[in-house]
């Protein structure tokens, strides 16, 4: 009976990672679904359905339900994608993340949480504070940013930017330290963008 409850907090954590500024139909469900409907995340979003390289198909139920962690042990955290949905000093220990939401949370979102709290992400979306290039965000007067890991260079953390730093770099990771597995990296476009 648990692997349903986990599978079901696992896929509203890949939603939410979704909506980091791709074009997602959750972005256009989320104004009108309420947090009882969020609990049924669906198994597949499609993502970047305007993106020239392709619309990206995404399993939240793959990577909420299967050993798709590092060590092949258990599915993905819900905050390794979801990332303000714990407290801030959990969040200060993976470091560029630095931000919380809501500020003062104590809570860390799991499949567990899911099912008993009616706002689970403290209601804040991806795009809440990545947003598109040239807009404004909701919480923050502009765009987070992070250094360059390799120089002194700042990233503007866009939707997209956001989004591909946090998926192809997990997939990086997946392919340095698993041979089990090969999914598209950071260097394969066209492994997750499918015209």
């Amino acid at each position: 009976m648990r692997r349903p409850i986990t599978l079901m907090i696992l896929v509203v954590c890949l939603v939410l990672v979704a909506a980091t500024g791709v074009s997602t139909s959750m972005q256009d469900a989320a104004a009108t679904t309420s947090s009882q409907e969020l609990k049924k995340p669906q198994d597949v979003y499609i993502l970047a359905k305007d993106n020239k390289l392709g619309a990206v198909t995404f399993s939240h139920v793959n990577h909420v339900t299967k050993n798709r962690n590092l060590d092949a042990t258990g599915p993905v955290a819900c905050v390794e994608c979801h990332h303000t949905a714990q407290p801030a000093s959990e969040v200060a220990k993976t470091p560029p993340l630095k931000t919380a939401w809501p500020a003062d949370r104590t809570t860390t979102l799991t499949a567990e949480l899911l099912l008993k709290d009616p706002n689970p992400l403290g209601g804040a979306t991806c795009h809440s504070c990545h947003t598109r290039a040239g807009t404004k965000p909701e919480v923050w007067p502009e765009i987070p940013q992070i250094k360059h890991e390799a120089s002194t260079a700042m990233i503007t953390l866009t939707n997209q930017q956001a989004f591909h730093r946090n998926c192809a770099g997990c997939h990086d990771e997946v392919v340095k330290h698993r041979k089990d597995v090969k999914p598209p990296t950071s260097l394969k476009c066209t492994g997750c963008h499918k015209k």
